[in-house]
């Protein structure tokens, strides 16, 4: 696509009505044009053949053919950047996050229950942009999308020992896959762990459970008041700030903020950096992951400066080289590294 041309975007939802509602967000945007809607992948296929779009928005649920089907048809066939706009009920969050582990690059939620039109005009231009510059990767094999409830993991004996360290990790576009990829390794004696991807309220839930069912951690969406114990991860609430805050008893503890949107995000990755930098600076094994924007990168430079050891994912395995750029930009970053080695360095870090 070129620098000077304006994003070209095909969407693809069976409701008129929603086709209309992301169509006059888009149309008010200088730099963004809708060249087409369609309300099948059907007509979708021609008309991506015909128009040629730099991003499609994709319905999970339509008919003739799912979502899912279609997605892995575009990747197979015809690749550029997806971003799925899903209904939040059970099913469709749950599907939505494996089309990302298929190729799409980011999620949004339909307007409805808790996510206005409002909404969606605040989060949608920005993740097109976002999308307009993904790198494609290639897309996990295609598995089974679970629709029962998750199975749990082997009962661990929980730590009653103060932890003497913490992982901080935050990621945006591209990030659900890279952080599935940094834990699932991990053994079950890691640190605590705290993770703010930027995600809508919903969407959040099922990629904690998702991450709980492939990883030896235990994996939690976070909901305020969860003492930070070694083998939890606690992930962001989509629309809640993450806020790490020491415990009277030792050690650390979760809050959450419905505090402003910091860098257009709730949650923010620099909010829990900062809180982060506040209370376990010293103690801190911070990552910043692929991303649009700059979301985190004053906050690991604060922690950076405070004693915390740093790593930046490196451009040539980012989906989006926008957040670990300003990161490194400012010296933030003690480490540049591909995805595949950051999990390694979290099992033997660092010295700061």
């Amino acid at each position: 696509m070129s620098t000077s041309a304006k994003i070209r975007v095909l969407v693809v939802d069976d409701s008129a009505i929603v086709r209309k509602v992301i169509s006059d967000i888009l149309s008010g945007e200088a730099d963004i044009e809708v060249v087409g809607t369609a309300p099948d992948p059907y007509v979708a296929r021609d008309k991506i053949l015909a128009l040629h779009p730099d991003v499609l928005t994709l319905d999970i649920e339509m008919p003739r053919m799912d979502g899912l089907t279609f997605l892995d048809r575009i990747m197979r066939f015809h690749p550029l950047p997806v971003i799925v706009i899903s209904s939040l009920t059970q099913s469709s969050t749950r599907a939505a996050l494996e089309a990302m582990t298929r190729g799409a690059v980011d999620v949004l939620a339909k307007p409805g229950g808790p996510y206005s039109v409002g909404d969606l005009k605040l989060d949608l231009p920005h993740r097109i942009r976002a999308a307009a510059r993904a790198r494609l990767r290639q897309p996990a094999a295609a598995a089974p999308v679970a629709v029962s409830a998750p199975v749990a993991a082997p009962a661990v004996a929980a730590s009653t020992a103060i932890p003497s360290r913490l992982i901080a990790i935050g990621a945006s576009t591209g990030g659900t896959q890279a952080i599935e990829q940094i834990l699932a390794p991990l053994p079950r004696n890691m640190p605590p762990i705290v993770v703010t991807q930027h995600i809508p309220a919903g969407f959040s839930t099922a990629f904690a459970e998702r991450l709980n069912r492939v990883c030896a951690l235990e994996v939690q969406e976070a909901r305020g008041g969860e003492i930070l114990r070694s083998g939890l991860a606690l992930i962001a609430p989509g629309n809640f700030h993450l806020v790490v805050e020491r415990n009277p008893g030792g050690g650390w503890r979760a809050r959450l903020d419905e505090g402003p949107k910091v860098c257009y995000q709730r949650p923010s990755v620099d909010v829990m950096f900062q809180s982060v930098c506040s209370t376990a600076a010293s103690s801190t094994l911070a990552v910043l992951l692929t991303g649009m924007g700059s979301d985190g990168a004053e906050g690991m430079a604060a922690l950076r400066k405070a004693g915390a050891a740093t790593i930046a994912q490196d451009e040539a395995t980012c989906v989006v080289f926008g957040m670990p750029r300003e990161a490194i930009r400012l010296g933030a970053a003690q480490h540049i590294l591909p995805l595949p080695e950051i999990a390694q360095l979290l099992i033997r870090p660092p010295r700061s």
